[in-house]
């Protein structure tokens, strides 16, 4: 298992087309993902589970991913949200 921690600094948190780009690229791996906010952990593979955690400017978020991927998954989406979504 592989987690990594991240503040979302995207004006618009991560909601809908940040939360879009982030979901197509979950979806990219095998390994199974989740977003942690405050102890509440959702499928990073899911629209409606990711929006449904009210992830807004300047929130820390966990990455956690579990499977073959599990590493390169991890780094590649804390990379994305790290940057604001601009290598898309």
């Amino acid at each position: 298992m592989q987690s990594a921690k991240v503040v979302v600094e995207n004006e618009v948190g991560l909601h809908a087309r940040p939360a879009t780009f982030f979901i197509q690229k979950a979806n990219e791996y095998k390994s199974s993902i989740w977003v942690e906010k405050a102890g509440r952990r959702v499928n990073a593979k899911s629209l409606l589970g990711v929006l449904s955690l009210g992830i807004s400017k300047g929130m820390e978020i966990d990455i956690i991913a579990e499977g073959p991927d599990e590493e390169l998954a991890a780094k590649s989406l804390q990379e994305l949200v790290s940057k604001n979504f601009s290598s898309i």
